[in-house]
């Protein structure tokens, strides 16, 4: 546990697997929104941290610990989503011909996988995805576009994203989705929750 500004903490998890230590900062993440402990503001999951928010009443010493324990604590709650998606990806042809699939194929495979939001991040609801099986992942791409459309489904490492806006990006655009992914007038705005299970059709 480290301070990282007044009133803020980052509890970090070294796990050498990072969905194991994603899974770690989530179930804390949970635990801590869970318990609602005074002065807290919010706990934040990220890829292999925590980010604990708080206030000047906020006791910090209940984190001692928490970064290093062998946590079995409860998972977030999480509700199962199926997004439609069209595979119709500007890089899809290049990402399928470089993994030795067909693009029929290709996305059978990455269809009938099913995946976990390990962490929102990089703009506001964008979801990073766990459980891309490895023999359908591919590096980001070497020159980033000045413009990705909203809605790209997308691939990078061993993540599956979603823009949720237009922006520049690297990653290779697979397909495109119509869900909204963020809303400020929604509650909550962000479609997707660290947790949530994610399956995608076509």
């Amino acid at each position: 546990m480290k301070p990282v500004a007044e009133f803020s903490w980052l509890l970090s998890f070294d796990d050498a697997d990072e969905r194991t230590a994603n899974e770690r900062a989530r179930g804390v993440a949970a635990l801590l929104n869970g318990l609602k402990p005074e002065g807290m503001v919010e706990a934040v999951p990220a890829a292999r941290s925590v980010l604990v928010e708080g206030s000047p009443s906020f006791d910090s010493g209940i984190l001692v610990g928490l970064d290093t324990a062998s946590f079995g604590g409860p998972a977030p709650a999480a509700a199962a989503l199926e997004i439609r998606a069209r595979l119709d990806g500007e890089d899809l042809p290049e990402v399928s011909e470089a993994l030795g699939f067909s693009v029929e194929a290709f996305g059978d495979a990455l269809l009938g996988a099913s995946y976990t939001v390990g962490f929102l991040g990089f703009a506001p609801g964008f979801p990073y995805l766990y459980g891309l099986p490895e023999r359908l992942r591919r590096p980001r791409r070497r020159t980033p576009r000045l413009s990705v459309p909203a809605g790209s489904l997308a691939m990078a490492g061993p993540y599956i994203g979603i823009y949720p806006a237009s922006m520049p990006g690297g990653w290779n655009l697979l397909g495109s989705v119509e869900a909204v992914l963020f809303d400020p007038g929604r509650n909550p705005p962000a479609l997707f929750s660290p947790g949530d299970t994610v399956r995608f059709r076509r």
